[in-house]
């Protein structure tokens, strides 16, 4: 019989992912994952896999966690514009104060291991298809309510809003300042106008 987990899942897991996030995939050793978990080699490994496979376990985590609260973010707000200013706004914050977490897990991970890893790149992929959706529910709301002029493809504005996040988060690992990122916000967003 196997024995019981004897460690609380979530706390290790959200350990993981900000020590990936912190460092990326490559220059993760299972010894950080050790340091940051609290966990010993012989129990990672035996609730987890490989480096690897917790790294993909990571990735999920991610998408369950962080884009949840990023598509909150847009679906709390009562039109689609504001939802979409504010989702822009939060993510200039968090680049802003968030050190050396103020990049993304999953634009990292696709710059990193996006080409070398269809495991990788099929989870990220996952997680940008989940972001397009909330903004073309968004432009749905929008358009509903005839808050947008341009109706006609508001799928390729959702696949425009989810590139243009990657690149704010690109841009913002090494020019993390607030008038740099608000006129890529601000001419990004334009085509809302």
């Amino acid at each position: 019989m196997a024995r019981p987990r004897e460690f609380d899942y979530e706390q290790v897991m959200d350990k993981a992912v900000e020590t990936f996030w912190r460092k990326g995939y490559e220059a993760t050793s299972i010894q950080d994952l050790v340091d940051a978990t609290g966990l010993h080699r012989g129990s990672l490994y035996a609730a987890f896999g490989s480096k690897q496979e917790l790294f993909l376990t990571v990735l999920d985590r991610y998408n369950h966690v962080v884009v949840t609260r990023l598509l909150e973010l847009l679906e709390n707000e009562p039109t689609g514009k504001n939802g979409i200013r504010l989702f822009f706004a939060t993510v200039i914050e968090h680049v802003l104060t968030a050190g050396p977490l103020r990049g993304c897990l999953v634009t990292n991970s696709a710059v990193e291991r996006g080409l070398s890893c269809q495991e990788t790149a099929a989870k990220v992929g996952a997680c940008l298809e989940r972001l397009e959706a909330g903004f073309l529910r968004s432009l749905d709301r929008m358009s509903a309510a005839g808050e947008l002029r341009n109706t006609s493809d508001r799928r390729a504005l959702s696949r425009h809003l989810t590139s243009l996040l990657q690149g704010l988060l690109v841009v913002g690992k090494i020019r993390p300042e607030a008038e740099v990122l608000n006129d890529i916000v601000s001419v990004g967003l334009s085509v809302l106008d």
